[in-house]
């Protein structure tokens, strides 16, 4: 009875050893930032927790700036934007950020008017409506450029971002390039003092908005845009074709990106007759020194989705990363680490 005693608490000790184990081996990693790529970026973080399920990567949808500040702050693992952050943004930062390009997307104009579909838009047209001049639907600049459509003689709801966004950063990007009336008064950002319009708290809250609000219009990540039956406007490019955005004029538009070695690009208003005008890559903000083990976690999950989870995108609307700046991003992968050691 006495070695059966001892054999039950011999096992009793192995198994309680076996569990901390494990639960020291458990690394959860807290990451905030744009709202844009969030659809395959939860299907990543669950794609992989399958492969490593000891690794769980909390990730919180709170925009681009929310995400800009918190890796500023330092209280997040990593962040995610689809605005580059400026020179003066990282000189706050403490310790080197790598800038990680993971998919492209786009911003698509979405609209609500009844009974009413098909319309297109220029960027000149799109940056008047947002700056207030254009404010009815049956305006001459819209009954224009859509011929037969039955415009309404109703007042044009603009709605926007509320909140630090890099959906915004895109959508003013182009906007700025295109009209030297919107680059003067407004300019490009995460945030901007908006001419007009009602504000809506991520691309849920601007899809939302849009779709209870007649004869509204606003801008979202392309997958918003799917998911929620919306209808969304072909945009002329800069070679003066109409198109409309998917995975292939997203592709088209960083066909001839020349990316430089920081990855900070902007691709709206590309060239190319088949590019989607407002296209972007999007960013993970990773650090380059992190504390152990963080830091060989974070580049196996990196090397993980560049490998894995980019063919994962397609489905989700979002483009994959050119080949060329797929081998580039591998190579800068491999500089992220542990400041003990990796």
């Amino acid at each position: 009875m006495k070695t059966t005693l001892k054999i039950s608490l011999l096992l009793s000790a192995v198994l309680v050893g076996v569990t901390g184990a494990a639960s020291a081996a458990s690394v959860t990693l807290n990451a905030a930032g744009a709202t844009f790529p969030y659809p395959v970026y939860s299907k990543w973080f669950d794609e992989y927790k399958k492969v490593n399920p000891d690794v769980e990567i909390n990730y919180q949808a709170i925009g681009s700036g929310g995400g800009i500040r918190q890796v500023t702050e330092g209280t997040v693992d990593f962040g995610a934007s689809d605005g580059p952050m400026t020179d003066e943004q990282l000189s706050k930062v403490k310790g080197k950020l790598l800038h990680i390009p993971t998919v492209l997307g786009a911003d698509v104009p979405v609209y609500n008017i009844e009974g009413v579909s098909g319309l297109k838009f220029t960027g000149p047209l799109l940056a008047d409506i947002f700056l207030g001049k254009v404010t009815k639907w049956n305006d001459p600049e819209i009954a224009k450029l859509n011929p037969g459509a039955k415009l309404p003689d109703a007042a044009i709801t603009v709605v926007h971002r509320s909140d630090g966004s890099g959906t915004s950063y895109i959508w003013t990007d182009f906007l700025s390039k295109v009209s030297k009336d919107w680059e003067s008064k407004v300019g490009k950002g995460t945030s901007v003092n908006w001419p007009v319009g009602l504000g809506g708290k991520g691309n849920e809250g601007v899809s939302g908005l849009v779709k209870q609000t007649p004869n509204s219009i606003g801008y979202v990540e392309l997958i918003y845009a799917i998911q929620n039956k919306m209808d969304y406007a072909p945009v002329k490019n800069k070679a003066g074709a109409f198109i409309k955005a998917d995975l292939n004029s997203v592709s088209a538009a960083a066909a001839g990106v020349k990316m430089p070695a920081d990855y900070r690009v902007s691709i709206t208003n590309a060239s190319g007759a088949k590019a989607y005008p407002i296209s972007s890559f999007t960013w993970m903000l990773v650090y380059k020194d992190n504390p152990s083990p963080k830091g060989k976690i974070i580049r196996d999950f990196l090397t993980w989705m560049v490998e894995k989870g980019e063919p994962m995108a397609p489905e989700l609307a979002y483009a994959q990363l050119p080949p060329s700046v797929k081998a580039m991003v591998k190579k800068t992968i491999k500089t992220v680490g542990d400041r003990a050691g990796s």
